[in-house]
């Protein structure tokens, strides 16, 4: 028994690790992945940004909950790149979600406007009476 009890820290603490390790196999992510992660994210859309010719401050506000000092860093590295190599900026194709939805909502009301504000006079009122002369 006290051979057992001599041994069981070397036990757990190998158990610990074993189970530590299979975390990742489990799909856990650890903090610093997480992190990583998070920061390629932002550089990625910082720099695709760039590549787009927005602004960075329009890039910051398309993408809030990316981390601004990633974002930056992916700007600014695709910016030296594009000059270094002389390319110019993608514009891009797809709108802003936002525009996007105004825009539906927006030529719904330019083509219900002529049908609901006729243009002159309304003549109708008189059609259908016949005067007696």
């Amino acid at each position: 028994m006290s051979r057992l009890v001599r041994r069981l820290p070397a036990l757990l603490l190998s158990l610990f690790a074993l189970l530590a390790a299979g975390c990742d196999q489990l799909g856990i992510e650890s903090a610093t992945a997480v992190a990583a992660r998070k920061e390629a994210d932002g550089k990625a859309i910082g720099g695709a940004c760039r590549h787009a010719g927005r602004a960075i401050e329009d890039c910051y506000a398309l993408n809030k909950k990316a981390d601004r000092a990633s974002v930056y860093a992916g700007w600014r590295e695709m910016n030296e790149y594009m000059r270094e190599n002389k390319i110019d900026p993608v514009p891009p194709v797809l709108q802003p979600p936002s525009a996007v939805a105004a825009k539906p909502a927006d030529d719904h009301e330019a083509a219900a406007e002529p049908e609901a504000k006729p243009k002159g006079p309304d003549k109708s009122a008189g059609k259908g009476k016949k005067h007696a002369s």
